[in-house]
């Protein structure tokens, strides 16, 4: 059986000072996505990012760094497709760290599913501007397929998500919303924070 994810909804943003002021803001789970770092820059952000977390109770998605990730002790590492092809998987879980993957396709879910994930992240369920990508638009729908297959693994939908949208994923069979723009790219992002939990309050999450 797996555990259930610490919230229903799920920053994802680029400095560890995000982790601080969404973490007060109430947000619980947060992904730390770097890119573009020196190694040196990374580790001090991503231990940076721990301590904020440690400090304000959030538990601490690390994205694609699994090597420091392990290093530093966070709670879960987050990989893409791409970074299964290196990661050490038996490293990690030794580590005691849970594990989410992308998934775009039913063959990236099949194999997402071959390695045991904590979670299972859908996307894009709407239009992203953030980065091109070879996948349409998922739409609600295809969350609710995917959790039929999955099961008792918690299923994250990302992509497109606003604070609109973040209720109609839940209600499709989604078990957490993740989003980029619509926390960090906003006017009052603490505020936004506070919108979205109580948009999500609502909704029955597995």
């Amino acid at each position: 059986m797996s555990m259930p994810l610490p919230s229903r909804i799920y920053p994802v943003v680029d400095t560890a000072d995000w982790v601080a002021r969404l973490g007060q803001a109430g947000a619980s789970l947060i992904q730390l996505r770097l890119k573009d770092m020196a190694m040196d820059d990374l580790r001090r952000e991503i231990r940076a990012g721990i301590g904020h977390a440690r400090q304000y109770g959030v538990c601490l998605v690390v994205n694609d760094y699994w090597r420091i990730a392990i290093e530093e002790g966070v709670d879960y590492i987050h990989l893409g497709q791409e970074d299964l092809d290196t990661a050490d998987l038996t490293a990690i879980r030794a580590a005691g760290i849970r594990l989410g993957v992308s998934t775009h396709s039913d063959a990236e879910l099949e194999r997402a599913l071959s390695v045991a994930p904590d979670y299972v992240a859908l996307g894009p369920v709407w239009p992203t501007r953030l980065k091109k990508m070879p996948w349409g638009p998922q739409g609600t729908a295809k969350l609710s397929l995917w959790k039929q297959r999955i099961g008792s693994i918690p299923l994250v939908a990302i992509g497109g998500v606003t604070l609109e949208r973040a209720p109609l994923c839940l209600s499709a069979g989604a078990d957490c919303v993740a989003a980029v723009s619509d926390f960090i790219r906003m006017p009052d992002p603490e505020g936004q924070v506070k919108a979205w939990l109580h948009a999500t309050s609502d909704t029955a999450c597995v």
